[in-house]
């Protein structure tokens, strides 16, 4: 094709216009695509905050809670961004996030 012109990318400022979000992921509220959810059961979790680490989107918030001298703190999932795509109850050590069904 001789009429194609060769683009050259030097940076971001050359990418062509594109959707993207105009907001952060706290800001675009996603809970709504899911299926299923997690449920933490917090006789079984020993706060490894494992699954906030893994988790894709920002949907486990880390909230005061006083459990026990030395445990602070536990893992909230927030179901206004969580997607339901299970990936905190796979890493769980422990297995103590299951995932069920969402009722509609």
């Amino acid at each position: 094709m001789a009429d194609e012109k060769e683009i050259k990318w030097t940076g971001v400022k050359d990418m062509p216009p594109m959707a993207v979000s105009l907001g952060s992921m706290r800001v675009n509220k996603t809970g709504n695509w899911r299926n299923l959810r997690p449920v933490i059961d917090y006789e079984k979790c020993i706060y490894c905050f494992i699954c906030w680490k893994f988790c894709p989107e920002p949907s486990i918030d880390i909230e005061a809670a006083q459990i026990s001298e030395r445990v602070d703190k536990k893992p909230v999932i927030n179901l206004n961004y969580c997607k339901g795509c299970g990936i905190c109850a796979e890493e769980c050590p422990v297995k103590c996030i299951e995932m069920v069904k969402e009722e509609i």
